[in-house]
């Protein structure tokens, strides 16, 4: 790349070994703005910029191998798993290619990504995954809420893979209801304690069969893989996260929308993961839209592996719990976060950066910046820190959380400004809020208990600076 300006060498295509570089741009405008050193934000833009520079795209074969080749038939109720796995089966002997969805919809079961494959959903495709249980067997080393074990197979999933894809402007729809997976909600959380009881006595992952529990599988979980896209697709209605990439280096998704009101149908959560680049996303969900993660209890403390260089820009968040959320499983750090030029357009969002975590999680937020945000509406805080999450100070893990920074904020309509509350004996560092503007009236009063630092500046609401 010496002497070739990132933006040219982005659009361009590069061949080398028979192989292509996908290509695209990452948010020109905020790298225009980075290259303006008047602009209030600059530094922040230098440094996601620089984590944008180092993320690598995955470099996958221009060979395309239709799945009507290997006998799919898109009538919607044929299973067409068989067809698929050989038609992956096929791409990764002939040294990588494209797996071709065509118009149509094609029922499936799990799919598995080898190197150098992308699973490309055409323009009206709809692949339709299957809701049985029994689909999903044999088990994979996978991680529930932060917890390594072996469980239901992802409904698309790679395990220690590299480059890899999943393209297209075609619709993944996992089937998720209240009728099948959804009604598994309850009865998860009373089998957790006695499942992670059995981690903390010891248990080795292969002896972890979450099969015995009610754990839903996830929609995209790359582990462990290199270089890994996921750009265009809609995903709708997972049996539980939907965007679950852990352990991985070099993560990008791109113009992609996530839309499902089910529980725990978290957006994106990159787990322990090293260069993320989340951009032109649209989430609309029934938990947080993104949730930086990195372990939990003692199996995080085991792995101490923290989620790391994450990039996100221009995306719009509607309904969620959090627009950027760090936590609650955060036992192996987090740091290094950049949010920029984002949309939150809903009351249905609960709050816009929520960090989540408590005494038994540990583990640290340190360096994290959401900025240049336009807000029309927001059913909660701009900013919630909240120490009191699940299991509550309860533990003997006290987290570190500082050098938090909210900027340029431009806000109609929010119950509350911020709500931070961290711990007598362990308080939460410094908070930055500066350029905010809340234009109408708070139905609830800010909170700040046990801060260290709270540094306000040009913050108005309802008129009246603060």
């Amino acid at each position: 790349m010496s002497g070739i300006p990132r933006r040219d060498f982005m659009r361009s295509t590069l061949v080398v070994a028979g192989a292509v570089a996908l290509t695209g741009t990452f948010g020109d405008a905020a790298s225009a703005s980075a290259g303006d050193s008047s602009s209030p934000d600059h530094e922040a833009d230098r440094a996601a910029d620089r984590i944008i520079d180092r993320v690598k795209l995955p470099r996958i074969p221009r060979r395309d191998f239709p799945i009507t080749r290997f006998g799919a038939v898109g009538d919607g109720v044929t299973d067409n798993s068989a067809a698929i796995a050989a038609a992956v089966q096929e791409v990764s002997s002939r040294g990588g290619g494209r797996v071709v969805i065509p118009a149509g919809t094609w029922a499936t079961g799990p799919i598995h990504l080898k190197s150098r494959t992308e699973l490309h959903v055409s323009a009206g495709a709809t692949l339709l995954f299957s809701t049985d249980p029994h689909a999903y067997l044999p088990t994979v080393y996978s991680r529930w809420q932060g917890i390594e074990l072996m469980n239901y197979s992802p409904l698309i999933y790679a395990y220690g893979e590299h480059d890899i894809a999943v393209t297209g402007s075609g619709v993944l729809d996992g089937q998720a209801s209240v009728a099948n997976w959804w009604a598994w909600k309850k009865l998860g959380d009373a089998d957790f304690p006695v499942f992670e009881a059995t981690v903390n006595a010891g248990l080795p992952v292969e002896q972890r069969d979450g099969t015995k529990y009610h754990f839903r599988p996830t929609f995209f979980e790359p582990y462990d893989c290199e270089r890994v896209l996921i750009e265009g697709v809609t995903l709708r209605n997972s049996p539980f996260w939907h965007l679950h990439p852990t352990l991985c280096r070099d993560v990008v998704v791109r113009g992609v929308t996530v839309d499902s009101t089910g529980p725990n149908t978290d957006g994106c959560d990159p787990e322990s993961c090293d260069g993320v680049v989340i951009e032109e996303v649209s989430f609309d969900v029934g938990d947080d839209c993104i949730a930086l993660k990195s372990g939990r209890n003692t199996d995080g403390r085991r792995l101490n592996t923290p989620c790391q260089n994450v990039v996100i820009q221009h995306c719009t968040f509607a309904n969620g719990h959090g627009g950027i959320t760090i936590g609650s499983e955060m036992t192996g750090g987090v740091r290094d976060v950049y949010a920029r030029d984002l949309t939150m357009t809903s009351a249905g969002l609960q709050s816009g950066h929520r960090l989540k975590t408590n005494s038994v999680r540990g583990g640290f937020i340190e360096n994290s910046h959401v900025y240049r945000v336009s807000v029309s509406a927001i059913g909660g805080p701009l900013l919630l820190i909240d120490f009191n999450y699940g299991e509550g100070n309860t533990g003997s893990y006290p987290p570190v959380v500082t050098d938090i920074n909210l900027s340029h904020w431009t806000v109609a309509s929010a119950t509350q400004g911020w709500n931070i509350a961290g711990y007598p004996t362990d308080p939460v560092g410094t908070v930055r809020l500066s350029d905010i503007t809340i234009t109408g009236p708070l139905t609830t009063a800010n909170v700040a208990t046990n801060v260290s630092e709270l540094q306000l500046s040009d913050v108005v609401i309802d008129g009246v600076p603060q």
